[in-house]
């Protein structure tokens, strides 16, 4: 992903002038907001500039989150330990040396997935609980 970053000094003025006039563009809440940062920055400001990209469904979710749930049960795991071996098998993992011996960590965590890798890890619940002998519908019956 491509991310732009720059700071503008208290001595920038043309760049504060710059910005404060694309703040008068904005909502009211976010102009009182920036024109407040813009007013009280000693050392300056940094400013960022990404992508945004789309993330998960709502709906995606809420089917992951039930059926974790669900799948858990059935194996007498919490949904935490479940999700954890999901996110092992979809995305990976790696084996580190804690205080309490060897742990498996997944390589990716699923809260900044977009929504094919979120699908993904759907899927891989699809397979891993057909394996199990637990039927997960799939996600256009459900």
């Amino acid at each position: 992903m491509v991310m732009i970053t720059f700071d503008i000094l208290p001595s920038d003025h043309d760049q504060i002038i710059d910005l404060s006039r694309f703040v008068t563009g904005l909502g009211d809440k976010r102009k009182g907001e920036l024109n407040a940062l813009l007013s009280d920055m000693p050392l300056g400001i940094r400013i960022t500039f990404e992508k945004i990209k789309k993330s998960r469904s709502r709906q995606q979710e809420n089917y992951y989150r039930k059926w974790v749930n669900e799948f858990a049960r059935f194996c007498g795991m919490t949904h935490d330990e479940l999700h954890e071996e999901l996110l092992c098998r979809a995305y990976g993992s790696e084996e580190i040396s804690t205080k309490f011996g060897i742990r498996r960590r997944p390589l990716k965590r699923s809260n900044d997935t977009t929504q094919s890798k979120y699908g993904e890890l759907i899927d891989q619940l699809i397979i891993t609980a057909a394996e199990i002998g637990f039927a997960v519908p799939s996600p256009r019956e459900d």
